[in-house]
């Protein structure tokens, strides 16, 4: 399956986000501080990011950008609790596969993720 990296400042939604992934056979790495997980994505490929839109030190559109300058190639889903169609749009041209309200439906997640990743093996 596939190898995913979940960004959250909340360790409590990582930690679920992680459940609901392994559930389903991924490999599911979490972070909670943007420098950690950007040093995962330079030493370790990733099929799928998920990444909290509101994060500590970073906006999570600009760790989006700097995932996909190391690695064009992965998938990557926006997760935000205050959902705007700007910031949709914003993520969307930066390359993100897909954008997920908070709270999190385990359904809608799961759907995502399959497709995000299915767009990441056809390129």
């Amino acid at each position: 399956m596939a190898k995913v990296l979940v960004l959250d400042d909340v360790r409590d939604a990582a930690i679920m986000v992680q459940k609901i992934l392994q559930r389903k056979g991924h490999e599911v790495h979490i972070f909670n501080d943007e420098d950690d997980a950007l040093r995962h994505v330079d030493c370790q490929t990733i099929d799928l990011a998920i990444i909290d839109a509101k994060l500590k030190k970073m906006d999570g559109l600009d760790v989006l950008a700097e995932i996909k300058k190391k690695q064009p190639k992965t998938a990557v889903i926006i997760l935000t609790g205050f959902p705007t169609m700007d910031a949709a749009q914003r993520a969307i041209k930066l390359g993100a596969a897909a954008y997920c309200a908070k709270p999190i439906d385990k359904d809608e997640l799961e759907n995502k993720v399959e497709t995000a990743l299915r767009l990441c093996d056809s390129q």
